[in-house]
């Protein structure tokens, strides 16, 4: 016998059924309704800041835009943006080799090794190293790095203070990746004989790898965007960047982005919104890649 929550009247006095909870039909449609307004009303709150600060950018630098200035180096009457563009890839490039290596390593063992107190330990200290403001990271490498081991402004202190940044977001992402992959995959590399080693590197790893990289360029996004611990710790230089680790300060884009704009010159203020905006480009840049590799990273899982 069917319940009276479940049939509909006939006749003149017919409605529609009830659901499972007894409510009315009109109220799951006002229900569903009120969702999707909360879901586009917080879209919308998300968005509008996102979209004023492109709309500024975008608007203050394209009509006056140049592009010599992605290499003409600064001079003093104003110039291009060539030596911090390149100083900015150079820190960048070394954050991804060391912060990846400390992060990525970091992470594989925290979800394939570490366990019971010492993993516990390890995960909250990640985490309240993730938690340190970054002007006071860059104020530690500045003691630790420019003043006590003599190095002066330069690339070396300027890397190793975002690498430590950083790498707390690369280890909990790789962490959070391998997890998510299913046991059936370390139990069908053992139940083949493969070695853990091996079957983390072609086999559980391989699997992570959309979430790995995600965290990886998240982390670059951010170390793009710093401009605290470099103040303290690469300096700033017109001059275009070498590799030595020490006494060897370094040209950013964010200076450039903190500093011109303020100046009185208009020459030097369109400088600022110039290097903004390729700040912007290049924080895109590392979205499309990111969106490509997970993208890829699924097709391959589908033929397998």
């Amino acid at each position: 016998m069917a319940s009276p929550a479940a049939t509909s009247l006939s006749g003149a006095g017919a409605r529609e059924p009830l659901d499972l909870y007894g409510r009315p039909p009109w109220r799951r449609r006002a229900a569903d309704r009120a969702g999707w307004a909360a879901c586009l009303l917080a879209l919308a709150l998300m968005g509008a800041p996102l979209v004023s600060v492109l709309w500024g950018v975008v608007g203050r630098a394209l009509p006056g835009w140049r592009w010599d200035v992605l290499w003409q180096p600064a001079t003093s009457q104003g110039g291009g943006l060539g030596s911090e563009i390149l100083g900015t890839l150079v820190i960048v490039a070394g954050v991804v080799v060391v912060a990846g290596t400390v992060g990525i390593g970091s992470g594989i063992f925290l979800s394939e090794y570490a366990s019971g107190m010492a993993g516990s330990v390890l995960r909250a200290g990640s985490e309240v190293l993730a938690g340190i403001p970054s002007i006071v990271l860059g104020y530690v490498g500045y003691l630790a790095l420019v003043i006590g081991l003599h190095w002066q402004f330069s690339l070396g202190a300027a890397l190793l203070t975002l690498s430590v940044l950083t790498a707390p977001y690369i280890a909990k992402s790789t962490e959070a990746a391998l997890r998510q992959v299913p046991t059936s995959y370390r139990e069908g590399a053992d139940a083949l004989g493969m070695a853990p080693l091996h079957a983390m590197r072609r086999i559980t790893l391989k699997a992570a790898l959309p979430g790995v990289v995600t965290g990886l360029l998240i982390a670059v996004a951010i170390a793009i965007g710093e401009t605290a611990p470099l103040l303290y710790t690469a300096g700033f230089t017109d001059n275009l960047p070498s590799l030595r680790w020490a006494h060897n300060p370094v040209g950013y884009l964010t200076y450039a982005v903190w500093t011109f704009y303020n100046q009185p010159s208009n020459v030097f203020q369109d400088l600022s919104f110039d290097a903004a905006l390729v700040l912007v480009v290049m924080v895109l840049v590392l979205i499309a890649v990111s969106r490509a590799v997970v993208a890829r990273a699924g097709r391959h899982a589908e033929r397998n």
